[in-house]
């Protein structure tokens, strides 16, 4: 019996999106016969941008912007090859909609743009001082795994941070600079990773997917610029909000501000809890320059300002006696104390300055191996109480109680817990915790 085999290749889009921030925002151009050309804007709509963000692969429609807002505009010599555009909305390729072809009364400065969601990145920096900095981990099938550095270099870095929505490219960090390191059981999924630097995400690259050779001691890491900060404060997470954008910091008008957005700037920055937005108050904490953003919309989930909808950059009323500004608390911090080492003792966490005790109360496995793994200890372990009464209790503040964790968190903060300061506690059932890496003599 003889058999058949077809090998189907998805064929890519005939649609892109260029000269925007990122591959899901820009002028419209298509492609006919190996040649792109730009799309008239006569009878452009939200319908139309739909369907570009789904043969794009990114997520919704947010926008019919005007396509010479996106600099340089096109060549003089680029063909427009279509107008008059009319999707339903459903289609799944530009190609599918009607549209007339034959183009004879438009200019580029009519040239049709788009801006859609950003789909979620397939690439992630972690245990880092903030989400731009890290070790890099990439994700398939639903599964996170590590880049091994060889050839790790940062032409690779820059795409990344490109991926990410990132600044600047600023380095390759030591493999083993961000502690703990990963898993034993986590998997490295790449290596030789080979970028020229102009690719819009990681899994464009050359790579070698079989990896048998490296071990997380060789985990790749990047560095890259912030794009967001807030200055003139009195710590990093405080103060007025300023973005980067073409290469040049400006401000955000306080229009439409609320704390959704600024607990998508604390996340971003790696401070705490957003706990303050307010206009500043004196000409000494205004801006100068550029006030960039306006109109800011932000559900509080985001991981990025700029997966926020907001005005297009630059075009506002504004003035900078409405610039916006945010106060985080501090990031946040735990310890162990009074053990034989710093990887062994009475739980305490810092909030608003000062440093506190945790209660038992639904305390158990999942929430020590989130603080050991926090604090780069290894695996909690099981210790007699016996070797538990040794430590004395604490005394002051018991600032959590009913912490609930799942085991795969990265910081003990984002386990569910009571308010803080609000318990039913005393010093005597302070959370002792004991990892690997701190066994005591018993």
């Amino acid at each position: 019996m003889a058999l058949f085999f077809f090998l189907i290749f998805e064929s890519p889009p005939k649609v892109r999106l260029v000269r925007g921030p990122h591959r899901c925002e820009g002028r419209v151009e298509v492609e006919r016969n190996g040649e792109w050309g730009t799309v008239c804007d006569d009878g452009w709509n939200l319908k139309d941008v739909e369907v570009v963000c789904r043969e794009l692969g990114c997520g919704a429609a947010k926008g019919t912007p005007s396509g010479n807002l996106y600099k340089p505009l096109a060549d003089e010599k680029q063909k427009i090859f279509i107008q008059d555009v009319n999707c339903n909305g459903t289609e799944d390729e530009l190609i599918e909609c009607d549209r007339v072809e034959d183009v004879f009364d438009c200019s580029h400065s009519e040239d049709a743009g788009a801006i859609c969601e950003k789909s979620p990145p397939k690439v992630r920096l972690v245990r880092g001082p903030h989400r731009c900095e890290g070790r890099v981990e990439v994700e398939r099938n639903g599964e996170w795994g590590t880049v091994c550095d060889n050839g790790w270099n940062m032409k690779d870095v820059e795409v990344v941070c490109r991926e990410l929505g990132c600044g600047a490219a600023k380095g390759t960090p030591s493999r083993n600079l961000y502690k703990p390191l990963a898993d034993e059981k986590q998997k490295i999924f790449i290596q030789d990773v080979n970028c020229n630097g102009t690719e819009d995400e990681l899994i464009e690259c050359d790579r070698v997917e079989d990896v048998f050779d490296c071990s997380h001691s060789e985990d790749a890491g990047a560095i890259c610029e912030r794009t967001v900060r807030l200055v003139d404060g009195p710590g990093r997470c405080k103060g007025r909000l300023e973005v980067k954008h073409q290469k040049q910091w400006g401000t955000v008008c306080k229009a439409g501000w609320n704390l959704s957005a600024a607990k998508v700037v604390c996340r971003q920055l790696g401070c705490g809890k957003a706990t303050l937005i307010k206009r500043c108050c004196n000409k000494d904490t205004q801006g100068q320059g550029l006030i960039w953003l306006s109109n800011v919309s932000c559900s509080g989930q985001e991981e990025d300002l700029q997966h926020c909808l907001s005005g297009l950059e630059g075009y506002n009323n504004c003035t900078h006696d409405e610039d916006t500004w945010v106060e985080c608390e501090d990031p946040f911090k735990l310890r162990l104390v009074n053990g034989d080492t710093s990887c062994s003792g009475r739980l305490e966490v810092l909030h608003k300055g000062i440093w506190g005790s945790v209660c038992d109360d639904g305390w158990a496995k999942k929430e020590e191996q989130v603080v050991c793994q926090q604090l780069g200890c290894g695996k909690p372990i099981f210790v007699p109480a016996k070797a538990r009464k040794k430590f004395v209790p604490g005394n002051g503040r018991i600032w959590l109680d009913d912490v609930h964790c799942k085991g795969e968190e990265q910081s003990l903060e984002q386990c569910q817990h009571r308010s803080w300061g609000y318990h039913d506690c005393n010093h005597k059932e302070d959370v002792v915790v004991f990892c690997l890496e701190g066994q005591p003599d018993i």
